[in-house]
Protein backbone atom coordinates (compact mmCIF):
# COMPACT_ATOMS: atom_id res chain seq x y z
CA UNK A 1 0.00 0.00 0.00
CA UNK A 2 1.42 3.38 -1.00
CA UNK A 3 1.02 6.58 0.96
CA UNK A 4 -1.43 9.15 -0.39
CA UNK A 5 0.22 11.98 -2.35
CA UNK A 6 0.55 15.05 -0.16
CA UNK A 7 0.40 18.72 -1.11
CA UNK A 8 0.68 22.03 0.65
CA UNK A 9 -1.58 24.45 -1.27
CA UNK A 10 -0.89 28.12 -0.48
CA UNK A 11 -3.88 30.31 -1.37
CA UNK A 12 -5.12 33.85 -0.66
CA UNK A 13 -6.98 34.30 2.61
CA UNK A 14 -10.74 33.92 2.35
CA UNK A 15 -10.84 31.23 -0.32
CA UNK A 16 -14.20 30.01 1.05
CA UNK A 17 -15.58 33.44 1.98
CA UNK A 18 -18.71 34.03 -0.15
CA UNK A 19 -18.04 37.78 0.03
CA UNK A 20 -14.73 37.28 -1.76
CA UNK A 21 -15.96 35.51 -4.85
CA UNK A 22 -13.38 35.46 -7.62
CA UNK A 23 -12.54 33.20 -10.51
CA UNK A 24 -9.22 32.38 -8.86
CA UNK A 25 -10.87 31.32 -5.60
CA UNK A 26 -13.41 29.16 -7.45
CA UNK A 27 -10.63 27.49 -9.43
CA UNK A 28 -8.53 26.90 -6.30
CA UNK A 29 -11.48 25.32 -4.48
CA UNK A 30 -12.14 22.92 -7.34
CA UNK A 31 -8.49 21.87 -7.40
CA UNK A 32 -8.42 21.41 -3.62
CA UNK A 33 -11.64 19.39 -3.54
CA UNK A 34 -10.84 17.40 -6.69
CA UNK A 35 -7.44 16.31 -5.43
CA UNK A 36 -8.93 15.31 -2.08
CA UNK A 37 -11.55 13.18 -3.83
CA UNK A 38 -8.67 11.40 -5.56
CA UNK A 39 -7.13 10.56 -2.21
CA UNK A 40 -4.58 13.36 -1.97
CA UNK A 41 -3.70 14.78 1.43
CA UNK A 42 -4.12 18.50 0.70
CA UNK A 43 -3.04 20.95 3.41
CA UNK A 44 -4.56 24.32 2.47
CA UNK A 45 -2.67 27.25 3.96
CA UNK A 46 -4.18 30.72 3.60
CA UNK A 47 -2.00 33.81 3.37
CA UNK A 48 -3.18 37.42 3.63
CA UNK A 49 0.09 39.14 2.81
CA UNK A 50 3.79 38.63 2.09
CA UNK A 51 4.57 37.82 5.72
CA UNK A 52 1.90 35.14 5.83
CA UNK A 53 3.13 33.65 2.55
CA UNK A 54 6.70 33.54 3.83
CA UNK A 55 5.55 31.82 7.02
CA UNK A 56 3.61 28.98 5.38
CA UNK A 57 6.37 28.41 2.83
CA UNK A 58 9.08 28.56 5.45
CA UNK A 59 7.67 25.80 7.64
CA UNK A 60 7.05 23.36 4.79
CA UNK A 61 9.19 20.24 5.11
CA UNK A 62 12.23 19.97 2.83
CA UNK A 63 11.44 18.13 -0.39
CA UNK A 64 7.68 18.44 0.05
CA UNK A 65 5.30 19.22 -2.79
CA UNK A 66 3.90 22.78 -2.72
CA UNK A 67 1.47 24.59 -5.01
CA UNK A 68 1.32 28.38 -4.65
CA UNK A 69 -1.47 30.55 -6.05
CA UNK A 70 0.11 33.15 -8.33
CA UNK A 71 -1.45 36.06 -6.43
CA UNK A 72 0.30 34.92 -3.23
CA UNK A 73 3.55 34.24 -5.10
CA UNK A 74 3.54 37.80 -6.37
CA UNK A 75 3.27 39.15 -2.85
CA UNK A 76 6.38 37.30 -1.66
CA UNK A 77 8.81 36.60 -4.53
CA UNK A 78 11.82 36.39 -2.20
CA UNK A 79 10.09 33.74 -0.09
CA UNK A 80 9.16 31.80 -3.24
CA UNK A 81 12.76 31.96 -4.48
CA UNK A 82 14.07 30.66 -1.17
CA UNK A 83 11.43 27.94 -0.88
CA UNK A 84 12.04 26.70 -4.42
CA UNK A 85 15.60 25.76 -3.45
CA UNK A 86 14.35 23.07 -1.07
CA UNK A 87 10.74 22.32 -2.08
CA UNK A 88 9.04 20.85 -5.14
CA UNK A 89 7.32 24.15 -5.82
CA UNK A 90 4.77 24.89 -8.55
CA UNK A 91 3.03 28.23 -9.14
CA UNK A 92 -0.61 28.37 -10.29
CA UNK A 93 -0.90 31.56 -12.37
CA UNK A 94 -4.49 32.67 -12.89
CA UNK A 95 -3.54 35.91 -14.60
CA UNK A 96 -0.72 37.98 -16.05
CA UNK A 97 -0.15 40.83 -13.61
CA UNK A 98 2.04 42.63 -16.14
CA UNK A 99 -0.91 42.84 -18.58
CA UNK A 100 -2.90 45.14 -16.31
CA UNK A 101 -2.68 48.82 -17.29
CA UNK A 102 -1.88 49.87 -13.72
CA UNK A 103 0.84 47.23 -13.19
CA UNK A 104 3.88 48.73 -11.47
CA UNK A 105 7.48 47.87 -12.25
CA UNK A 106 7.72 46.30 -8.80
CA UNK A 107 4.70 44.04 -9.43
CA UNK A 108 6.04 42.95 -12.81
CA UNK A 109 9.45 42.19 -11.31
CA UNK A 110 7.82 40.21 -8.47
CA UNK A 111 5.84 38.17 -11.00
CA UNK A 112 8.97 37.45 -13.04
CA UNK A 113 10.99 36.38 -9.99
CA UNK A 114 8.29 34.09 -8.61
CA UNK A 115 7.63 32.36 -11.93
CA UNK A 116 11.31 32.03 -12.79
CA UNK A 117 12.11 30.27 -9.53
CA UNK A 118 9.23 27.76 -9.64
CA UNK A 119 9.91 24.23 -10.87
CA UNK A 120 6.71 24.40 -12.90
CA UNK A 121 3.96 26.89 -13.76
CA UNK A 122 0.30 25.96 -14.26
CA UNK A 123 -1.74 28.53 -16.21
CA UNK A 124 -5.47 28.66 -16.80
CA UNK A 125 -5.53 29.56 -20.51
CA UNK A 126 -3.43 29.27 -23.64
CA UNK A 127 -3.44 33.07 -23.83
CA UNK A 128 -1.88 33.30 -20.35
CA UNK A 129 0.90 30.94 -21.37
CA UNK A 130 1.55 32.84 -24.60
CA UNK A 131 1.49 36.22 -22.85
CA UNK A 132 3.87 35.13 -20.09
CA UNK A 133 6.23 33.78 -22.72
CA UNK A 134 5.92 36.90 -24.91
CA UNK A 135 6.80 39.11 -21.97
CA UNK A 136 9.61 36.73 -21.01
CA UNK A 137 8.09 36.25 -17.57
CA UNK A 138 8.12 32.43 -17.66
CA UNK A 139 9.87 29.68 -19.61
CA UNK A 140 7.43 28.13 -22.11
CA UNK A 141 8.93 24.68 -21.47
CA UNK A 142 7.89 24.85 -17.80
CA UNK A 143 4.29 25.98 -18.37
CA UNK A 144 1.26 23.69 -18.59
CA UNK A 145 -2.26 24.88 -19.43
CA UNK A 146 -5.13 23.60 -17.26
CA UNK A 147 -8.24 25.45 -18.39
CA UNK A 148 -11.13 25.91 -15.93
CA UNK A 149 -13.71 23.18 -15.99
CA UNK A 150 -17.47 23.49 -15.89
CA UNK A 151 -20.10 21.92 -13.69
CA UNK A 152 -22.95 20.06 -15.36
CA UNK A 153 -25.91 22.40 -15.85
CA UNK A 154 -29.14 21.91 -17.72
CA UNK A 155 -30.10 24.78 -20.01
CA UNK A 156 -33.42 26.28 -19.06
CA UNK A 157 -36.18 27.43 -21.40
CA UNK A 158 -35.52 30.60 -23.39
CA UNK A 159 -35.91 33.63 -21.12
CA UNK A 160 -39.12 35.61 -21.59
CA UNK A 161 -37.15 38.76 -22.44
CA UNK A 162 -34.39 38.86 -25.06
CA UNK A 163 -33.13 42.06 -23.43
CA UNK A 164 -32.33 40.41 -20.07
CA UNK A 165 -28.58 41.11 -19.84
CA UNK A 166 -26.14 39.84 -17.21
CA UNK A 167 -22.57 40.82 -16.28
CA UNK A 168 -20.67 38.99 -13.54
CA UNK A 169 -17.32 39.87 -12.00
CA UNK A 170 -15.67 41.94 -9.32
CA UNK A 171 -16.45 45.63 -9.90
CA UNK A 172 -13.02 46.71 -11.10
CA UNK A 173 -11.43 48.71 -13.92
CA UNK A 174 -10.07 45.62 -15.66
CA UNK A 175 -13.56 44.07 -15.78
CA UNK A 176 -14.88 46.98 -17.85
CA UNK A 177 -18.27 47.60 -16.26
CA UNK A 178 -17.83 51.29 -17.10
CA UNK A 179 -17.57 50.38 -20.79
CA UNK A 180 -20.77 48.34 -20.50
CA UNK A 181 -22.74 51.14 -18.85
CA UNK A 182 -21.54 53.65 -21.43
CA UNK A 183 -22.68 51.25 -24.16
CA UNK A 184 -26.10 50.73 -22.54
CA UNK A 185 -26.67 54.48 -22.57
CA UNK A 186 -26.26 54.45 -26.38
CA UNK A 187 -28.76 51.68 -27.19
CA UNK A 188 -31.52 52.44 -29.68
CA UNK A 189 -33.97 50.08 -28.00
CA UNK A 190 -35.43 50.60 -24.54
CA UNK A 191 -36.44 46.94 -24.23
CA UNK A 192 -33.60 45.76 -22.02
CA UNK A 193 -32.55 45.38 -18.40
CA UNK A 194 -29.09 44.65 -17.09
CA UNK A 195 -28.01 42.96 -13.86
CA UNK A 196 -24.41 43.51 -12.74
CA UNK A 197 -23.17 41.03 -10.15
CA UNK A 198 -19.92 41.44 -8.23
CA UNK A 199 -18.15 42.67 -5.15
CA UNK A 200 -17.58 46.40 -4.72
CA UNK A 201 -14.91 46.01 -2.04
CA UNK A 202 -11.73 45.74 -4.12
CA UNK A 203 -11.97 49.11 -5.91
CA UNK A 204 -14.45 51.25 -3.92
CA UNK A 205 -13.87 54.48 -5.85
CA UNK A 206 -14.39 52.75 -9.18
CA UNK A 207 -17.44 50.96 -7.78
CA UNK A 208 -18.90 54.30 -6.63
CA UNK A 209 -18.51 55.60 -10.17
CA UNK A 210 -20.26 52.52 -11.54
CA UNK A 211 -23.15 53.13 -9.12
CA UNK A 212 -23.48 56.70 -10.39
CA UNK A 213 -23.45 55.53 -14.01
CA UNK A 214 -26.12 52.94 -13.23
CA UNK A 215 -28.34 55.48 -11.50
CA UNK A 216 -28.23 57.69 -14.60
CA UNK A 217 -29.83 54.87 -16.61
CA UNK A 218 -33.14 55.32 -14.78
CA UNK A 219 -33.56 52.02 -13.01
CA UNK A 220 -32.72 49.78 -15.96
CA UNK A 221 -29.49 48.55 -14.31
CA UNK A 222 -29.45 46.57 -11.08
CA UNK A 223 -26.28 46.24 -9.01
CA UNK A 224 -26.62 43.21 -6.75
CA UNK A 225 -23.21 42.90 -5.11
CA UNK A 226 -22.06 39.32 -4.60
CA UNK A 227 -24.70 36.62 -5.12
CA UNK A 228 -24.44 33.21 -3.49
CA UNK A 229 -25.22 29.94 -5.24
CA UNK A 230 -29.02 29.89 -5.46
CA UNK A 231 -29.38 33.59 -6.23
CA UNK A 232 -26.64 33.35 -8.84
CA UNK A 233 -28.37 30.37 -10.46
CA UNK A 234 -31.55 32.44 -10.62
CA UNK A 235 -29.67 35.26 -12.33
CA UNK A 236 -28.36 32.85 -14.96
CA UNK A 237 -31.85 31.41 -15.50
CA UNK A 238 -33.27 34.87 -16.22
CA UNK A 239 -30.36 35.81 -18.47
CA UNK A 240 -30.67 35.98 -22.26
CA UNK A 241 -27.12 37.22 -22.90
CA UNK A 242 -24.01 37.29 -20.72
CA UNK A 243 -21.73 40.27 -21.28
CA UNK A 244 -17.99 40.12 -20.52
CA UNK A 245 -16.64 43.62 -21.27
CA UNK A 246 -13.20 43.07 -19.69
CA UNK A 247 -10.09 45.02 -20.58
CA UNK A 248 -7.90 42.18 -19.26
CA UNK A 249 -9.12 38.58 -18.81
CA UNK A 250 -7.22 35.31 -18.72
CA UNK A 251 -10.25 33.11 -19.24
CA UNK A 252 -13.40 34.18 -17.39
CA UNK A 253 -15.20 31.87 -14.98
CA UNK A 254 -18.58 33.50 -15.65
CA UNK A 255 -18.14 32.75 -19.35
CA UNK A 256 -17.58 29.07 -18.56
CA UNK A 257 -20.67 29.00 -16.34
CA UNK A 258 -22.79 30.64 -19.04
CA UNK A 259 -21.45 28.23 -21.66
CA UNK A 260 -22.42 25.27 -19.48
CA UNK A 261 -25.99 26.59 -19.46
CA UNK A 262 -26.11 27.24 -23.21
CA UNK A 263 -26.27 31.02 -22.75
CA UNK A 264 -24.80 33.17 -25.55
CA UNK A 265 -21.95 35.51 -24.60
CA UNK A 266 -20.94 38.95 -25.85
CA UNK A 267 -17.30 39.40 -24.88
CA UNK A 268 -14.39 41.74 -25.40
CA UNK A 269 -11.77 40.46 -27.83
CA UNK A 270 -9.02 40.35 -25.25
CA UNK A 271 -6.96 37.79 -23.34
CA UNK A 272 -8.45 34.33 -23.18
CA UNK A 273 -12.02 35.33 -24.04
CA UNK A 274 -11.75 34.50 -27.78
CA UNK A 275 -10.46 31.03 -26.92
CA UNK A 276 -13.30 30.55 -24.44
CA UNK A 277 -15.83 31.35 -27.18
CA UNK A 278 -14.13 29.42 -29.97
CA UNK A 279 -16.86 26.77 -30.02
CA UNK A 280 -19.51 29.25 -31.17
CA UNK A 281 -22.40 30.98 -29.45
CA UNK A 282 -20.55 34.22 -28.85
CA UNK A 283 -19.83 37.65 -30.28
CA UNK A 284 -16.59 39.60 -29.85
CA UNK A 285 -16.01 43.36 -29.83
CA UNK A 286 -13.02 45.59 -29.24
CA UNK A 287 -12.23 46.02 -25.53
CA UNK A 288 -12.85 49.41 -23.99
CA UNK A 289 -15.02 50.55 -26.92
CA UNK A 290 -18.57 51.53 -25.83
CA UNK A 291 -19.69 52.26 -29.40
CA UNK A 292 -18.66 48.80 -30.62
CA UNK A 293 -20.32 47.14 -27.63
CA UNK A 294 -23.51 49.17 -28.17
CA UNK A 295 -23.60 48.17 -31.84
CA UNK A 296 -23.35 44.48 -30.94
CA UNK A 297 -26.08 44.85 -28.32
CA UNK A 298 -28.32 46.69 -30.81
CA UNK A 299 -27.82 43.80 -33.23
CA UNK A 300 -28.72 41.26 -30.53
CA UNK A 301 -31.88 43.15 -29.57
CA UNK A 302 -33.03 43.81 -33.13
CA UNK A 303 -32.24 40.58 -34.97
CA UNK A 304 -34.23 37.40 -34.08
CA UNK A 305 -32.21 35.33 -36.54
CA UNK A 306 -28.96 36.34 -34.87
CA UNK A 307 -30.34 35.45 -31.44
CA UNK A 308 -31.57 32.07 -32.67
CA UNK A 309 -28.24 31.23 -34.30
CA UNK A 310 -26.21 32.17 -31.22
CA UNK A 311 -28.50 30.15 -28.98
CA UNK A 312 -28.16 27.08 -31.22
CA UNK A 313 -24.38 27.43 -31.24
CA UNK A 314 -24.24 27.97 -27.47
CA UNK A 315 -26.29 24.83 -26.84
CA UNK A 316 -24.10 22.80 -29.21
CA UNK A 317 -20.91 24.10 -27.58
CA UNK A 318 -21.91 22.56 -24.23
CA UNK A 319 -20.72 19.17 -25.48
CA UNK A 320 -17.19 20.51 -26.02
CA UNK A 321 -16.63 22.02 -22.59
CA UNK A 322 -14.05 20.53 -20.21
CA UNK A 323 -15.19 19.13 -16.88
CA UNK A 324 -13.51 20.04 -13.61
CA UNK A 325 -12.27 16.46 -13.31
CA UNK A 326 -10.28 17.07 -16.52
CA UNK A 327 -8.73 20.18 -14.97
CA UNK A 328 -7.87 18.33 -11.77
CA UNK A 329 -6.26 15.50 -13.77
CA UNK A 330 -4.08 18.01 -15.60
CA UNK A 331 -3.00 19.70 -12.38
CA UNK A 332 -2.36 16.37 -10.63
CA UNK A 333 -0.14 15.21 -13.49
CA UNK A 334 1.98 18.36 -13.19
CA UNK A 335 2.27 18.05 -9.43
CA UNK A 336 3.21 14.37 -9.57
CA UNK A 337 5.97 15.16 -12.03
CA UNK A 338 7.33 18.08 -9.99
Amino acid sequence: MTDAPSLRFVVPAGIDDPRRVSGGNVYDRHIRDGLRRRGWDVDVCEAADAEGAASVLGDAADGSRVLVDGLVAGWAPAAVEEAARRLRLTVLAHMVAAAFPDATDAAIDAERRALASAHGVIVTSAWTAAELARRELADPDRMVVAVPGTLPAEPGPPPPRDGELLCIGVIAPHKGQDTLLSALGRLRSEDWRCTIVGSTDAFPEFAAGIARQATALHGKVRLTGVLEDRALDDAYRRCALLIAPSRVESSGMAIADARARGIPVLGAETGGIPDALAGGGGMLVRPGDPAALAAALDAWLADPALRARLRREAHAARATLPAWQDTVTRVADVLEAA
